[in-house]
C-alpha cells in the first residue's frame, strides 16, 4: 500500500498557521516570523519531480454514479524530496502504443504545490463512463501514457483502459486521492 505524503497545500497551511497564531495569542506567546519565512523558502527550494524521481503505478478502479475513477499513483523513488504542481499528461495506447482517441482533459479542479519525501506518494485520479452512457466506447487500451506534471518524458503503465461516451478527464496530482 503506498505511503501518502503529510505535507499541507499552501491554503491549509495558511488556516492552520491562522489557528495557531490565535492559539498563542490566546495563551499571551508570540510568534517568530523569520522561522516561518525560512521554512518557507526551503520548501521553495524543492526540485521539480522527474520522471528519474517517479515510480507510477495504478490504483483500484472504483465505480460511481456512473462513472469510473482510478488513481495513477507517484511515489518519489529519489533520495531527497521533489515537488508536483498540477496536472498530468494521461492518453490511452495500444498494444503498438498508437493513441486510442484524445487525450484526458483536466477536470477543472484547483490544486497545489504536492511536496514528496523519498518514499511518499501523491495520486491524480482518471475518470470516464462507467459504459456507454449517451455514446459509444472506444477500444480497450493496453497502457496509459503519463506524463507527470512539468515533464516531457512519458511513463508506460500496463493499463487495460477503456473511454466511453466521449469522457476521459484527469483531476490534479494531491494528497487526498480527489479528482
Amino acid at each position: 500500500m503506498p505511503v501518502r505524503s503529510r505535507h499541507f497545500t499552501r491554503r491549509g497551511a495558511a488556516v492552520s498557521l491562522t489557528a495557531a497564531l490565535t492559539a498563542l495569542a490566546t495563551a499571551g506567546l508570540t510568534w517568530n516570523a523569520s522561522a516561518t519565512t525560512a521554512a518557507r523558502t526551503a520548501a521553495s527550494s524543492v526540485h521539480t519531480c522527474t520522471v528519474g524521481d517517479l515510480y507510477l503505478s495504478l490504483g483500484r478502479k472504483e465505480g460511481a454514479a456512473g462513472s469510473l475513477y482510478q488513481p495513477i499513483t507517484f511515489t518519489n523513488t529519489g533520495r531527497g524530496s521533489c515537488a508536483l504542481r498540477g496536472y498530468p499528461g494521461v492518453s490511452v495506447l495500444d498494444s503498438q502504443h498508437g493513441q486510442i482517441g484524445a487525450a484526458a482533459t483536466r477536470s477543472g479542479r484547483s490544486y497545489a504545490t504536492v511536496v514528496l519525501a523519498p518514499g511518499h506518494s501523491a495520486s491524480a485520479v482518471i475518470r470516464t463512463t462507467n459504459g456507454p452512457v449517451g455514446g459509444a466506447c472506444r477500444p480497450t487500451g493496453t497502457y496509459l501514457r503519463v506524463y507527470p506534471p512539468a515533464s516531457y518524458q512519458p511513463v508506460l503503465i500496463p493499463a487495460h483502459w477503456k473511454v466511453c461516451s466521449g469522457t476521459f478527464q484527469v483531476g490534479p496530482v494531491n494528497t487526498q486521492g480527489a479528482f
